[in-house]
């Protein structure tokens, strides 16, 4: 006996229309439509791209770095995970965490740029060149103030600000992260550690 390949239009689930993609044709209006089954996405120049899900030390780390923020950001600033950041009606990134500007209005999944103050992304093996390269420029351009980029294995945060357009490298470290911006943050990274 041999499988044959499953039709996803036959078997119901959700696929990107090829032509729309071709076009690159979505909006953020589209990616608010898609049904409940549909994988997370983001939107790059109208072009719908899968976003891969994160394995369990990548989720680890975001949460208890969640965690950590909601513990010690001060009360104008809150953390979020698996949320989205509307750049344009034609762009959005998905950030492991963010930290958002109060008052955080509604049950949004997608947050203006300028309510972002820290967007955070945990790399991945499957995420290597997206989280080194692409993102930090994305939200460079999107105007978020300040970027953070974390290693596994073993943790590691690079933390950068904005400075004329482009994240500069203002810290580093696999034992304690001192930063000031976007508030006085002494984190000892085995904090988040697996």
């Amino acid at each position: 006996m041999t499988a044959q390949p499953i039709d996803p239009a036959a078997a119901g689930m959700w696929t990107p229309d090829p032509i729309r993609q071709r076009l690159a044709s979505y909006t953020i209006e589209d990616v608010l439509a898609l049904p409940d089954d549909a994988p997370r996405v983001e939107l790059g120049d109208g072009v719908l791209v899968v976003v891969p899900s994160p394995t369990f030390g990548h989720q680890t780390i975001g949460n208890l770095l969640w965690l950590w923020l909601r513990q010690h950001a001060p009360f104008d600033l809150t953390p979020a995970t698996a949320v989205g950041v509307a750049i344009n009606h034609r762009n959005t990134l998905e950030p492991d965490v963010v930290l958002l500007r109060r008052p955080v209005v509604g049950e949004n999944h997608y947050f203006d740029a300028e309510q972002v103050v820290l967007a955070v992304e945990v790399v991945s093996p499957g995420t290597r060149r997206r989280d080194r390269l692409e993102m930090p420029a994305d939200y460079a351009d999107a105007g978020i103030p300040h970027y953070w980029r974390i290693e596994q294995n073993p943790v590691h945060v690079y933390a950068y600000d904005l400075v004329d357009g482009r994240y500069e490298l203002v810290a580093d470290s696999a034992e304690e992260l001192i930063v000031e911006k976007p508030f006085d943050i002494r984190l000892r990274l085995r904090d988040l550690a697996p």
